[in-house]
């Protein structure tokens, strides 16, 4: 993988933001130069898989950590990384959580269980919860997968969800499934194939040829 700056900058520039934030001591700093390797092998297949061209440079994954959408994607991996290899130091996963809230307006939990392929674009304002995520899964900006009395989602593969869309509660989301713009889904089995319009319980489906859906942007 390309990197716009040094795997060293990348760590020191992490650093510096989390120090200035919240502060961090030598143990976090040891914790963090070590899971730098992992963090990035992970990176790398992710935007492998992603035709947006700003994932790429020179016919390779490329990461600019000055794109804040790329960035959002690396401060996931950071914290859930810290969180499931390092689980005495919870506090530097929450840390590392916050900052990303900080910087990208981005809330996704270091304990949800993304899948290795996702994508976004313009994150600000959207809020992942604990549902069950499949490959390919993409969102923009202002969108929600929630619980509802304490069950959440459960989303196909190749499932996009554009600008304010809503998935809550029991649903279960098939394959190749985009859901338009202020889309509210609420308890509700979408099937596969299938492009969603409306509002819950007023919800409308149009199902298309698998041909239709191709790997997100």
């Amino acid at each position: 993988m390309i990197l716009e700056i040094q795997k060293t900058e990348l760590l020191s520039l992490l650093t510096k933001q989390l120090d200035n934030m919240f502060g961090v001591n030598d143990a976090d700093r040891a914790v963090l130069s070590g899971i730098m390797g992992p963090v990035l092998e992970s990176l790398e297949f992710c935007f492998s898989q992603t035709r947006n061209k700003y994932y790429k440079k020179q016919g390779q994954a490329y990461f600019n950590p000055f794109h804040s959408g790329q960035y959002s994607i690396f401060l996931y991996l950071v914290s859930y990384k810290v969180f499931i290899l390092d689980k005495s130091n919870r506090i530097l996963a929450d840390k590392v959580y916050y900052l990303n809230k900080c910087l990208n307006g981005l809330d996704l939990f270091y304990e949800v269980m993304m899948p290795k392929v996702f994508f976004l674009d313009h994150p600000v304002g959207s809020v992942l919860g604990r549902a069950r995520y499949g490959e390919y899964f993409c969102f923009s900006q202002n969108c929600t997968v929630g619980g509802n009395k304490g069950i959440y989602p459960t989303l196909g593969k190749n499932v996009k969800m554009l600008s304010g869309a809503k998935v809550l509660g029991s649903s279960l989301v098939g394959d190749n499934v985009i859901f338009s713009a202020n889309a509210y889904v609420k308890d509700f089995d979408i099937p596969s194939c299938s492009i969603v319009f409306g509002t819950s319980p007023h919800i409308v489906i149009k199902q298309k040829e698998e041909t239709y859906f191709v790997p997100q942007e």
